[in-house]
Order: C-alpha cells, then sequence, then structure tokens
C-alpha cells in the first residue's frame, strides 16, 4: 500500500532532496562551530549563517538581517517575545483562534498577573472587524495574532490588524507558523513588529529549527529568555546588547540552519506563488469532492477565498479518531485527529470537544493522491 502523506500543517513531507544532503554533506565533512573558532571552515560557516538571515529577512521584507533570530522552532520564539516584553499588569489581546504556542505562554503569565483578551472570530475563523476596538484597555500593550488557523486554514488579515496596532500604539506579534514560505509577508507594510516562524512546516526546512525577526524596538526593549556563551565580547559575564548574539545564547543547530539554507534556496528557486497556486489547485479539488457529503461536516470555510491548504473535517456517523485509523489502515492515508494543540480555535469552530481530521496538502501531493482520499472518504464516512 501506497503512503499518501496528508499532514503537512504538521511537517512538511518529503523535503527538497538538497535539505538533507545539505545536511549530511555539513555534518561529515565539515562540522565546525561559528563565533568560537578562528579558521577558515569556521568562517566558511558563518557566511552561511549571515546569507540565511539575510535570505528570511528577503522573504519577510525586513531591512536589516542581524535582526533575524535563530531559536528551536517558532513555540521557542513566541515564548522568547512574550516572556521577555511582558509581564505583570500587562493586557494583550489574542484572537479566539489562536495555538497553545501563543495561549499557554499568555496562560503561565496570567498567574503572575499578565491580563489578556480573545478577539472573537466569527464561526469560520475570520477576525470580527471592530471587535478589537471594545477591548482595548489603557494599559493594552500588544496584539499576538496567528497569521492562518492550523485547525481550517482561515487567514487573518494582518494588513487590517497592523493599522489597528499602529493607530493604538500598540505592539503586533505575529505567528506565522503556518504561513511562512506558502504566503507573502511584508513586516513593514503589515506593520509587525515581531514575526515568529518555524522552518519545518511552508519554509520547507528541517525540524529542530526556527527564529524570528524583531525591530529594533522591541529588541531594545526584550528581556533575553536564555543567557550564556555567545562567542563575543566574551571577557563580559553580561549578554551582548547587540543583535543577533543577545538572543542566541549557546551553540547553535548549525545542521538546521544549513538544512533551512538549503530549503530557502529551492524556494527562491521554484518561488512561493508557484507552491501555493499548486497547492491551492489541489485543496479546489479535495473541497469540490466532498462538498456533497451530508455524513461530514467542513470546519471553517467551504470556499478558497482567505485560506490554506488545510481542511478539517468532522464525522457525524461515528468518533473522528476512527475515521483517521481507518484512512492509515485501509488506504494509507495519514492526518491529524484531535484538537491539534489549539482549543480556541476548535470553541470557536464549533468542533470542541470532539475535534476534526484535519487534512493538509503540500505541493508534492498529486492530484490522484487526491481523488484516492475523496474516495476513501466517501467509503468511510458512507
Amino acid at each position: 500500500m501506497n503512503r499518501i502523506y496528508a499532514d503537512n500543517a504538521c511537517t512538511t513531507f518529503p523535503k527538497p532532496s538538497t535539505v538533507p544532503d545539505a545536511m549530511s554533506d555539513f555534518i561529515k565533512n565539515h562540522g565546525v562551530n561559528i563565533n568560537r573558532g578562528s579558521y577558515s571552515p569556521a568562517y566558511d560557516m558563518e557566511e552561511l549563517v549571515y546569507n540565511t538571515r539575510l535570505w528570511l529577512c528577503e522573504l519577510f521584507h525586513f531591512p536589516d538581517c542581524k535582526n533575524a533570530i535563530f531559536t528551536q522552532n517558532v513555540t521557542m520564539s513566541l515564548n522568547m517575545v512574550i516572556k521577555g516584553l511582558f509581564g505583570p499588569g500587562s493586557h494583550i489581546l489574542v484572537s479566539s483562534m489562536e495555538h497553545n504556542a501563543v495561549m499557554r505562554p499568555l496562560v503561565q503569565l496570567q498567574h503572575k498577573g499578565l491580563e489578556f483578551d480573545r478577539i472573537p472570530c466569527s464561526h469560520d475563523g475570520s477576525l470580527i472587524p471592530g471587535e478589537a476596538e471594545k477591548l482595548l484597555r489603557p494599559n493594552t500593550k500588544a496584539v499576538i495574532m496567528t497569521h492562518a488557523s492550523n485547525v481550517c486554514g482561515t487567514v487573518m488579515d494582518l494588513t487590517a490588524v497592523g493599522a489597528f496596532c499602529r493607530k493604538h500604539g500598540l505592539l503586533f506579534i505575529v505567528d506565522a507558523a503556518q504561513t511562512a514560505g506558502v504566503l507573502p509577508i511584508d513586516m513593514e507594510a503589515m506593520s509587525i513588529d515581531a514575526l515568529c516562524f518555524t522552518g519545518h512546516k511552508g519554509l520547507l526546512g528541517p525540524q529542530g529549527i526556527g527564529g524570528c525577526i524583531l525591530t529594533d524596538a522591541v529588541a531594545a526593549n526584550m528581556e533575553p529568555l536564555i543567557s550564556g556563551g555567545t562567542g563575543s565580547v566574551s571577557h563580559l559575564e553580561e549578554m551582548p546588547d547587540f543583535l543577533p548574539d543577545r538572543f542566541e545564547a549557546g551553540t547553535m543547530n548549525l545542521p538546521g540552519i544549513v538544512g533551512l539554507h538549503a530549503a530557502l534556496e529551492y524556494l527562491r528557486h521554484i518561488g512561493i506563488d508557484e507552491i501555493r497556486h499548486k497547492e491551492m489547485a489541489l485543496t479546489k479539488q479535495f473541497l469540490a469532492g466532498i462538498a456533497d457529503m451530508d455524513t461530514i461536516d467542513i470546519a471553517g470555510k467551504t470556499g478558497l477565498d482567505n485560506r490554506t491548504a488545510v481542511v478539517s473535517i468532522a464525522s457525524k456517523t461515528m468518533d473522528n479518531s476512527e475515521v483517521a485509523v481507518r484512512l492509515e489502515e485501509e488506504y494509507g492515508i495519514l492526518t491529524r485527529v484531535g484538537l491539534h494543540c489549539a482549543p480556541s480555535a476548535h470553541k470557536t469552530l464549533g468542533t470542541y470537544p470532539a475535534g476534526t481530521v484535519r487534512f493538509s496538502f503540500g505541493h508534492y501531493n498529486t492530484p490522484e493522491e487526491i481523488d484516492t482520499i475523496i474516495q476513501a472518504l466517501h467509503h468511510i464516512c458512507k
């Protein structure tokens, strides 16, 4: 039985062949550290890391690559930003569609005096215009928001939210886990102060590498979450006050950065518009193929506007987990079932606590695979 991978919202697979090749070559033939060796292989690796920062800033339309900080993943990036900027007395606005990568740090800080409110979203996951204005307080500091839902694919209007933040003097922090490498992101045009991303989803890189891009103003006011050696100003026991060193203590995940560099090179060659065009064609095919099924509900949007290639369904006739198990056992189709680390989103969509079966397509999927998935659902959920 051939395997059909439909869980790209979790991590994209397969990766471009250049990604594992570059990582293997680094580990086998180079393996040096950076900022800690005064020899040419270390300098060569520093140049690759610099170019990776540069390409990320070009992708997200940010002017200075020193402000691109590497982390383990988007969750670590969000924790760094949230815990480095806010504390007791701060009030934060989030959407009701947020992932636990945003909600759990906020709830953790809530026990210490931070407050937050959820901006209501409609039943399809879209932000309701005007609702944010009603929640403003004198101590509101920021809006923290996902760019697109990991549950149903609904895309938020970052340009409008960014303008709202500028109007009210708020910071705008964006969780781009589902959209980095998938949708165009312009930090300057969207008034984004901190963009948090991961490498292993739309950017097509390996797990264990992510990052954030910070404006100078955010970086100046953000306390480092982790302190330690940076290979710079080693005579001091204080963290450096310059970027990116201030937020990159300890040995970096260089194999991950090498893999991300190769992935970004692939994206630059193919173009994210071309990838999105194919993914949305597959999504259109899938939605059309299940539109007449009265035994399932589609969570969120049923059309193609303002969405990514993420579609969640809920069975009316059986437990969603049974659907997912049968998809794999009978057809080799790999999905993700449950609450997707986003209970707030499921409550908004009306799919809590049962959750959904999520299909998320990548540009390596084929129309033939989508046909097989449609046929499988018609057979299982009849």
